[in-house]
């Protein structure tokens, strides 16, 4: 995954930074790192979305 942002004409550095951060931001790159940061098996990853899911399912269901 590559980024690239160039420099417009007459734009401050830190606008060209804003942009640039917006565009990680939208790409989801730092959440990709984050989420690899550690190595998870498949059954792990598994197990731990299906204790998510339960969790929002949960969440989701008023008086009950």
């Amino acid at each position: 995954m590559s980024l690239e942002v160039s420099i417009r004409e007459g734009e401050s550095q830190d606008s060209l930074l804003r942009r640039f951060q917006r565009s990680v931001q939208m790409n989801g790159v730092l959440r990709e790192v984050k989420s690899r940061r550690y190595f998870l098996s498949k059954r792990e990853a598994a197990r731990l979305k299906a204790k998510k899911n339960a969790r929002r399912r949960q969440l989701g269901k008023p008086g009950l």
